[in-house]
């Protein structure tokens, strides 16, 4: 299936409960557009196996060499791709800038500004609420959040502030 626009790869920045997913639900429900979520992949692929941040970053390697291909081949289609995959560190935005490079899609950077202290006040409700793939602790928002590097204008992207609201 093609459309008429072109198609764009929409990644989210932004540390835990920042709005990303929230975001990304909006961006998707676009015509044209498939929304692929790391957090729900992980959760039902490994879910059992990610208790350490090191063990998310084995079997997001894994997710990735998957999901990856399949992107480039959404983008060669004409469909537009919400990357629902965080690019929080430049290695994460370098996989990703990879996958634009073997494809003539547009893209955006969607780069969520949100306080730690709203964060962490979602991120609360969120665990309540008992509906996201992973319940995330302070500890562990805190631990994620010491990696958050913000993406420059050298990396090249269009970037997209999203504040808070």
């Amino acid at each position: 299936m093609t459309t008429d626009r072109s198609p764009t790869l929409h990644m989210l920045c932004g540390k835990i409960a920042s709005g990303k997913s929230t975001l990304c639900a909006r961006l998707s429900a676009a015509p044209g557009t498939v929304l692929l979520s790391e957090d729900d992949w992980l959760a039902a692929l490994y879910g059992d196996q990610m208790q350490t941040p090191q063990d998310f970053l084995r079997c997001s390697a894994a997710l990735r060499s998957v999901v990856g291909p399949h992107v480039v081949q959404l983008l060669a289609e004409g469909l537009s791709v919400v990357l629902d995959f965080q690019a929080n560190t430049v290695a994460s935005r370098t996989w990703m800038k990879g996958l634009l490079a073997q494809t003539g899609a547009d893209h955006q950077l969607h780069v969520m500004t949100t306080p730690d202290a709203l964060c962490l006040q979602r991120l609360k409700a969120r665990n309540a609420a008992g509906e996201h793939a992973f319940a995330a602790t302070e500890a562990q928002f805190a631990q994620f959040a010491k990696h958050y590097a913000e993406p420059t204008a050298e990396e090249g992207f269009n970037i997209v502030l999203h504040d808070a609201s």
